[in-house]
């Protein structure tokens, strides 16, 4: 068995690498939540199409077809080439976004419709490669970096929304604001994106803890980690690693570790679910309207994603970080109380509340997210950690894909749909 806690008190670079990765975790998110967080300026452009609906299951469509075939066949893949992959569609897919509303001139077209929905099946098959790329690679390392990379996870919601607020503000009393303001932020997003592929491809193989932690895994079967090894000059290992003898490699099958870990896979699952029933659609079409008038949408949904980025780093607190499986099952399933109490608060409440209650959505969705992250791959050997990060992807991108279909049930009763 693997224990990420025995590491040679030579290496260093540490914090380094935990920098890193909580990078690569904002690079991993910041394109989508760069969708959900321009959404108003979409409402304005194509207003009778459910764009933050719409959008989000295409996106979620795709991610999870992709997700459930790489977690599959995770044995066998390249995580170098995956993730590489996963970062430049996320590059080429914010420029593409650019570039369409330059060619479309900001016109709501079916036309420029569909090439959007097109832009975001590519974030999908992005987050297909990196999700379960990244996660599956951290989860044979110490907690820390998986912890981390969650954390970057919600700073990539937190930093978009942060931003999204100022460029509104910029070019709020300007003609064409709002569209003026979409772009720039869009370009903010891509270089965002641009800059993580770099970071992944020429400094974290080589960071000697990420070496340690590779070299480890390889000498116990993970066959994925052989291109990140020679990338780190690491040839020769790099070449046993994938020269290993198949039926010396100890590892338990996919069916083993998803009963070992059914109750952390169904708790992602329903966690994602009321988050995603409830955002970003109810918050953008089911708040009514209130004081803050446009600006109502995105503080809503800049609060939960500063409180769901807060709450991912609360574990690294070890006194704070909650362990106890049964005590995580019990908090998810409380948390479906949030479902009724968002109901009356838009129906019946100010917007104080409604603003409560979101932030409150955000900081369970992190904090619990990342306990499980953290807690699941304990005491498992290297490929073990791999496989089991990778379904754990899937039973989260589950999660938000039920939540996006459920949460077109608040419709019903609108007079539209």
């Amino acid at each position: 068995m693997s224990n990420p806690e025995e590491i040679p008190s030579r290496l260093k670079g540490k914090n380094i690498a935990r920098l890193v990765c909580c990078v690569l975790g904002v690079g991993s998110l910041v394109a989508w939540n760069a969708m959900l967080t321009i959404t108003d300026y979409y409402y304005q452009v194509f207003p009778k199409y459910h764009p933050s609906r719409v959008l989000t299951i295409v996106y979620q469509l795709v991610a999870n077809v992709f997700i459930s075939t790489l977690a599959y066949k995770e044995a066998k893949l390249n995580t170098r080439f995956r993730n590489i992959l996963g970062y430049s569609l996320y590059t080429g897919g914010t420029f593409c976004l650019i570039i369409l509303d330059l060619a479309s001139h900001g016109s709501g077209s079916v036309g420029a419709y569909i090439v959007l929905c097109l832009i975001v099946a590519l974030f999908g098959l992005a987050d297909a490669f990196v999700q379960g790329g990244m996660v599956g690679d951290l989860s044979f390392m110490c907690p820390e970096f998986i912890q981390a990379f969650m954390g970057g996870l919600g700073i990539a919601g937190a930093l978009t929304s942060g931003l999204r607020l100022i460029t509104k503000a910029i070019f709020d009393k300007s003609s064409d604001g709002l569209r003026k303001g979409a772009l720039l932020f869009i370009g903010i997003a891509t270089l965002i994106e641009l800059g993580c592929l770099i970071l992944y491809v020429t400094v974290f193989a080589k960071l000697p803890i990420v070496k340690y932690y590779r070299s480890k895994a390889g000498k116990e079967g993970a066959k994925s980690v052989a291109a990140d090894l020679a990338a780190a000059g690491l040839q020769e290992q790099a070449q046993q690693v994938q020269q290993m003898d198949e039926t010396k490699i100890t590892r338990l099958t996919k069916k083993q570790l998803l009963h070992q870990n059914i109750d952390h896979g169904m708790n992602l699952f329903l966690i994602y679910v009321v988050t995603l029933s409830i955002f970003p659609g109810f918050l953008y079409e089911n708040t009514g309207e209130h004081r803050l008038g446009d600006w109502y949408a995105p503080v809503l949904i800049a609060m939960y994603n500063v409180w769901d980025s807060i709450a991912r780093f609360i574990p690294s607190i070890k006194i704070l970080s909650m362990e106890s499986r049964k005590w995580i099952t019990g908090c998810v399933i409380t948390r479906f109380l949030l479902v009724p109490a968002f109901y009356f608060t838009a129906k019946y409440a100010d917007q104080g509340w409604m603003i409560f209650l979101t932030s409150f959505l955000g900081l369970s969705n992190g904090y619990l997210t990342v306990c499980i992250f953290s807690i699941a791959p304990k005491g498992y050997n290297g490929p073990d950690s791999n496989a089991l990060g990778n379904l754990l992807c899937v039973f989260l991108l589950g999660g938000i894909f039920a939540g996006v279909c459920l949460g077109w049930l608040w419709l019903i009763g609108n007079g539209s749909f």
